[in-house]
């Protein structure tokens, strides 16, 4: 599948613990900044990108709605920081400040779930706290923000934040309807249904994400045999 024209590949230090290096940005639009993490490089189910959270604590529609939209509040508000300081930020210490500036953001956002919704923030527990170090928020910053206006910054993470949490509610309704019969709460399958409890414990984590990777895998390849089938029959005719 053709990629779209994007920034340099995500700084995959912050997700797998080595080094890369970081090239030039590739020109782009600004539709192309902000459709991108929607499919193009969804940073879940493209990047493989910030894997714990969702892992973790997708085992319900309303846990990972709560997750997705906590960490696109974070990074929609990191990456405007991030861009409109850009200048000033010291190239020695730029990650230390990102790490700062997303730890306020997140601080703010659990405070906000606190008081908004009480209960779904005891039940992210800690995991609120490491937004802080999901590595998608840290690899935008790095990626893109530092290097970019104010304004492809904010259309980046709005692209990347929804794409997040995209990927977070479909391993969440997976999750909860096959795992509690359910869909936010409500039972879709009737009393006679005998629910897959593994998928609603932290292994079910591991069987969603592999059910979702498998089927867009198929769809890409049949895409992709389409497409393959569409450029013979055009060469037999230009034949």
């Amino acid at each position: 599948m053709k990629r779209l024209d994007s920034t340099e590949d995500v700084v995959r230090g912050a997700h797998c613990g080595h080094t890369g290096a970081v090239g030039a940005l590739h020109p782009t639009t600004p539709r192309q900044d902000l459709i991108r993490g929607l499919w193009t490089e969804n940073p879940v189910f493209r990047q493989l990108l910030g894997l714990c959270p969702a892992l973790a604590v997708t085992n319900t529609v309303v846990n990972s709605l709560a997750m997705g939209i906590a960490t696109f509040a974070v990074l929609v508000g990191s990456s405007v920081l991030v861009s409109s300081l850009r200048r000033v930020i010291p190239t020695a210490i730029r990650l230390s400040t990102y790490i700062l500036i997303i730890a306020t953001w997140v601080t703010i956002a659990d405070m906000v779930m606190e008081a908004v919704v009480p209960d779904v923030q005891k039940a992210l527990g800690a995991f609120v706290y490491l937004i802080v170090v999901n590595c998608v928020i840290l690899s935008r910053q790095e990626a893109f923000a530092s290097k970019r206006p104010v304004g492809r910054a904010f259309l980046d993470a709005i692209g990347t934040g929804t794409g997040n949490v995209i990927a977070l509610a479909a391993m969440g309704t997976v999750r909860e309807v096959i795992g509690a019969g359910s869909f936010l709460g409500v039972a879709v399958f009737g009393p006679s249904y005998q629910p897959w409890t593994v998928m609603a414990l932290p292994p079910g984590g591991f069987f969603a994400i592999g059910f979702i990777l498998l089927v867009l895998g198929w769809l890409a390849g049949l895409r992709h045999d389409r497409e393959r089938r569409a450029r013979h029959l055009e060469r037999r005719r230009a034949a």
